[in-house]
């Protein structure tokens, strides 16, 4: 994706706050052997930009001036009530140094599912994005897990999941394989299969009567 910014002089909350009024971002680039710029980014090009995924998870190609850099989203900063961008940072990108970065994942293939097919479940999604190293170059846009192989009472692990050439996966604490996806029986599926062997039970116990047959009349009181 490419973005154009433009260079910003004056810095500080008086500033900032003036250049917001005139729909303008406040924003800054750092990394690389350069020094941290300062820049501004229009503000409704930026909001629309924000909105799509790719925005946040690929390198963005960044146009100051005439000269064009390779940059990714850092950190963003929103009003708390407003549709207000208030500060945007970008880091440079070395083509030679790996990255860190959030790839979301995109899941496919739940309709193929036996278990959500057939057998009455549901697949959780415990993670919706996963921590990746990688070249700029290997960064992909977004991972794609397939669960047309989910069965009933099956999960797919982080291992489970092929990456791209040239990504790895990160995991933090003591977990190095968790779980991304889990295939949850979905209740109102199972009360009808626990409610058939009772049923079936109370049927047996009770006598079974002629077909037609009228209760016995009462006799008749004595006088």
């Amino acid at each position: 994706m490419k973005l154009v910014a433009f260079e910003r002089a004056k810095h500080g909350t008086g500033a900032s706050r003036r250049l917001r009024i005139t729909g303008r971002t406040p924003g800054i680039v750092y990394g690389g052997a350069a020094a941290p710029q300062l820049i501004e980014v229009d503000h409704n090009a930026l909001w629309h930009a924000l909105k799509k995924e790719a925005f946040h998870s690929s390198i963005l190609d960044m146009d100051i001036a005439g000269t064009e850099q390779k940059v990714l989203l850092r950190d963003v900063q929103v009003h708390p009530f407003k549709q207000l961008v208030l500060h945007i940072d970008f880091q440079r990108v070395d083509a030679t140094t790996k990255l860190h970065m959030k790839v979301p994942l995109h899941f496919v293939g739940d309709d193929q599912s036996v278990a959500i097919k057939s057998e009455g479940c549901i697949a959780n999604h415990v993670f919706s994005e996963i921590d990746v190293l990688c070249l700029p170059a290997d960064l992909p846009e977004f991972i794609t897990v397939d669960l047309s192989g989910l069965r009933k009472g099956s999960s797919l692990h982080l291992q489970d999941i092929p990456m791209p050439k040239g990504v790895k996966a990160i995991t933090h604490g003591s977990d190095k394989n968790p779980v991304v996806v889990s295939v949850v029986v979905v209740a109102a599926a199972e009360a009808p299969a626990e409610a058939a062997p009772a049923a079936a039970a109370d049927t047996a116990a009770k006598p079974a009567g002629k077909a037609g047959a009228k209760p016995a009349a009462k006799p008749a009181a004595k006088k």
